[in-house]
């Protein structure tokens, strides 16, 4: 797929959110998550990720039945990881019925990468103080 193709795909994956990327983005948007800023249906290499922070070097991934048992899915993260980020999956399922658990998840894999980038850490810092 040409940058422009994937570009234009992205751009219909944001009009057609699932409930769970809804329930999520409402959480993450506007740097409201620990200052940090996020991205929706973001182009990386040649997948278009979910959700991505680009200054953690974090991509969030929701799968829904579809995804049980693809091999697909571990190759993707795979190449992602290669490209420098870290993969964080989970069900559309989980995201709706158990939402703070997820939360706590991606705060702590947030703390643990700012931890290992000072620049992320101070915009953690002003994002929990105001």
């Amino acid at each position: 797929m040409r940058n422009g193709q994937k570009r234009n795909f992205a751009r219909s994956l944001r009009r057609r959110m699932t409930d769970a990327e809804v329930r999520l983005w409402f959480h993450l948007r506007n740097r409201a998550f620990m200052g940090c800023k996020f991205r929706r249906q973001h182009p990386v290499g040649p997948y278009i990720a979910d959700f991505t922070c680009i200054e953690a070097r974090l991509i969030i991934e929701l799968d829904g039945g579809q995804h049980a048992g693809s091999g697909r899915d571990a190759s993707r993260t795979a190449s992602l990881e290669n490209e420098g980020y870290r993969v964080l999956r989970f069900w559309n399922n989980d995201v709706l019925t158990q939402t703070d658990a997820v939360l706590a998840a991606i705060v702590a894999e947030l703390s643990a990468r700012a931890a290992l980038t000072p620049a992320l850490s101070r915009k953690r810092e002003r994002g929990l103080r105001g």
